[in-house]
């Protein structure tokens, strides 16, 4: 089929549009506008394709349009900025699960492609499906519909005859081109299954390296995909999707460093204690909000460490009502973002943007852990493991050797927490059980609300 010079011309303004939306996502402040003028671009190269001559099956794409459409709208619009991390995920996944649908339908027409074309083809697709379901699996286990790990007997002996059957069936498909469909059905089942049973046995604490490296699945595919069809527009959103993807691996990398964590460890080792740990001693101790408000109130420095539990409570215009409080009294407030809080890359930055944090008072590990050892206080929000000690000197713990924020080295530390239960980990925090540490319970938002109260009172 040929394609119309302004057709082509309009693709080519599509992706440049996307090119400069990818750049001004690459800050917080710009980001927003970057997610705008991409978007523009996509409607660009939508419109642009009915404008082929010859176009086919005009009103199957219309109602695929309007559907999709639709529906990313209204969850667009109802989410909340708990949940995003799961839309992330099954969004990533409807990604992937394209880019295999383009390849099931490529196979199943039975057009003749080059050696190399047909290759990237069944690549594409395995990753595609992969993708597809894992995602699924990691959107079920965020959302809550999957509450705990499900792991096979001889779990990673049965990935790995999954992958070589895939991969075998996949060779076959290559060789015996154009493929019969038992071929065709039997490769993407097995693809489709093995997302699943890879993704099945990974707990929440791993989530947010899940996740990103599925976007990188997703990214890979739709690039070789868009490349098997020949398609100009395709192509190029593939190689953009494709380059994200490869940003995102490297990302992936960072954050499984952060963890002390291959990333085959975490897709193929459970997370548990190679031994009965350490002994904590000591107890955990109470304050009440007035104390806390009172010990912040009179400090220097404060350091805020916000994790999940800031984000389920949402609790992050309260902080920064707080914040502003304390810096209109005087006190210096920081922010320390570990790289795997929350439930997937950047989540604790974006609520803290939400609530209008600036972003000169948010710090990531590397930045601030020098800082805690002259900190008065230093505040945790619902976050746990990131912050445990233990990751430091217990050889037999299951974060041994994963960086983790110092804030026991402040002179106080106050932990607002929910209850006494352990992080994703399972291993108790150290930090709580020290003398600098109090414990007040209860959902971020109220308590942060009630510190607010005292805050005011104190003038």
């Amino acid at each position: 089929m040929t394609i119309p010079v302004y057709v082509q011309g309009a693709w080519f303004l599509g992706a440049a549009l996307f090119i400069f939306g990818l750049k001004g996502m690459s800050s917080p402040a710009s980001a927003r506008k970057g997610i705008i003028i991409a978007g523009y671009g996509m409607l660009v190269a939508i419109a642009a394709t009915f404008l082929i001559p010859g176009l086919q099956n005009i009103a199957l794409m219309a109602l695929a349009l309007a559907l999709g459409g639709s529906a990313a709208w209204i969850s667009g619009k109802k989410v909340k900025m708990t949940d995003m991390p799961q839309m992330v995920a099954i969004y990533n996944g409807m990604g992937g699960g394209a880019a295999a649908a383009i390849a099931a339908i490529e196979f199943a027409k039975g057009d003749a492609h080059s050696l190399a074309t047909t290759v990237l083809a069944v690549i594409g697709a395995l990753i595609g499906a992969v993708s597809f379901t894992g995602s699924c699996v990691a959107w079920a286990k965020l959302q809550g519909v999957l509450k705990k790990a499900h792991r096979l007997p001889a779990q990673n002996a049965v990935n790995i005859v999954l992958a070589l059957i895939a991969i075998g069936l996949g060779g076959a498909m290559v060789v015996m081109a154009p493929a019969q469909p038992e071929l065709i059905f039997g490769f993407f089942a097995v693809a489709l299954v093995l997302g699943l049973i890879v993704t099945l046995p990974i707990g929440g604490a791993d989530m947010p390296v899940v996740i990103s490296l599925f976007n990188a699945f997703t990214g890979l595919a739709v690039g070789f995909e868009g490349y098997v069809l020949g398609n100009p527009a395709l192509i190029i959103a593939g190689i953009v999707v494709g380059a994200a993807g490869t940003l995102l691996t490297q990302l992936t990398q960072l954050m499984a460093k952060a963890m002390n964590r291959p990333i085959s460890n975490i897709l193929f080792t459970p997370m548990v204690a190679s031994g009965p740990g350490e002994a904590i001693s000591g107890s955990m101790k109470e304050l009440s909000a007035l104390d806390a408000a009172a010990m912040m109130r009179y400090a220097s420095k404060v350091i805020i460490v916000p994790g999940y539990g800031m984000a389920v409570a949402h609790a992050q215009h309260k902080v920064w009502e707080m914040t502003s409080i304390l810096e209109e009294a005087g006190v210096e407030v920081k922010f320390a973002i570990h790289p795997v809080a929350g439930r997937m890359p950047g989540h604790m930055n974006v609520l803290l943007a939400e609530a209008g944090v600036p972003y000169d008072k948010i710090f990531d590990l590397e930045e601030i852990n020098g800082e805690f050892g002259q900190a008065d206080v230093a505040l945790i929000i619902g976050a746990n493991d990131v912050v445990n000690p233990s990751a430091r000197t217990d050889k037999t713990s299951p974060i041994y050797g994963m960086p983790i924020l110092n804030a026991d080295m402040a002179q106080n530390v106050i932990v607002i927490k929910r209850g006494k239960g352990t992080g994703y980990s399972g291993v108790e925090n150290a930090l709580f059980y020290t003398d600098n540490c109090r414990m007040l319970y209860g959902d971020a938002q109220p308590m942060a609300g009630e510190i607010i109260q005292h805050l005011k009172a104190m003038g």
